[in-house]
């Protein structure tokens, strides 16, 4: 019997070890926590610097340029497709947290939102049939040109064009400009030089069309370069995203974005 009560206690203590030794084993590390997303505002009908792959992902030197700053910024870009002349409101309606798509710096558009720095400056250009002589303003007077909706393009058609006789006509979208040049609805359009090089010159439908006149960029128009749009007071989120634009200028990364969209067209986006 002496043996029994010895062996049960004997199993009892061996017991009583593992519980022991179970409690003190080291718990397994937390997962890490997901980065916390950027909801960033695009209008994927601007090629090349925002517009849509074949399987319909967004794409083009903003959504590349957005990736880059949320990398920096240890945040996750989650991108929210929007018509143009709905871009501030919606900011400011907060369904996003930014606009990256290519919104330049106005003093208009300074009143209801606040800005990061530039990330890139180019002029605008009037575009216009190979057989139409460009003088001035008045030289095309009864032509039809479409500009975007709420575009700094069509501030400046509305002030210069219109009151010289030219029939201005705005669209919601930049492609939506391109076909109806393309079906004699329209003689031309006043665009950003690189989005109209790019995205309509350089394409067999732009073969019978040409750059007219100087570079645009008239502040009172085109403002201080295209910058990262934000509602006023977000002073932290705007210091983290100077810093990166800084940093992906100085570490190369702008530099590669650059030439992948623009090498060929041997220009720097950054501008002056």
């Amino acid at each position: 019997m002496k043996k029994l009560f010895l062996g049960l206690a004997v199993l009892s203590l061996l017991a009583a070890c593992g519980k022991k030794e179970e409690a003190s084993a080291p718990a397994a590390p937390a997962p890490a926590a997901a980065p916390a997303e950027l909801k960033v505002a695009i209008d994927p009908t601007y090629e090349p610097f925002t517009f849509k792959t074949a399987d319909g992902q967004p794409t083009g030197f903003d959504v590349d340029v957005a990736n880059a700053l949320c990398d920096q910024i240890k945040r996750k870009c989650v991108f929210v497709e929007q018509v143009w002349d709905g871009m501030i409101p919606g900011l400011n309606a907060k369904k996003y947290d930014v606009i990256i798509s290519s919104m330049s710096i106005t003093d208009d558009r300074m009143k209801e939102v606040d800005f990061t720095d530039k990330y890139y400056n180019t002029p605008s250009r009037i575009v216009l049939k190979k057989t139409v002589k460009y003088t001035d303003p008045a030289s095309i007077k009864g032509k039809k040109i479409g500009v975007l909706k709420g575009s700094t393009q069509e501030a400046y058609a509305m002030g210069e064009l219109k009151p010289a006789g030219v029939v201005v006509n705005s669209y919601e979208a930049q492609d939506q400009v391109y076909l109806d040049i393309k079906s004699g609805r329209l003689d031309g359009t006043v665009a950003d030089f690189m989005e109209v090089t790019g995205g309509f010159l350089s394409k067999p439908e732009g073969e019978k069309y040409a750059l007219a006149g100087a570079d645009l960029k008239e502040p009172k128009y085109f403002g201080y370069g295209a910058g990262i749009a934000l509602r006023k007071g977000e002073d932290a989120l705007k210091s983290e995203l100077n810093a990166a634009i800084k940093t992906i200028r100085s570490n190369g990364s702008y530099k590669t974005m650059n030439d992948k969209y623009f090498a060929k067209f041997n220009i720097d986006v950054y501008g002056e």
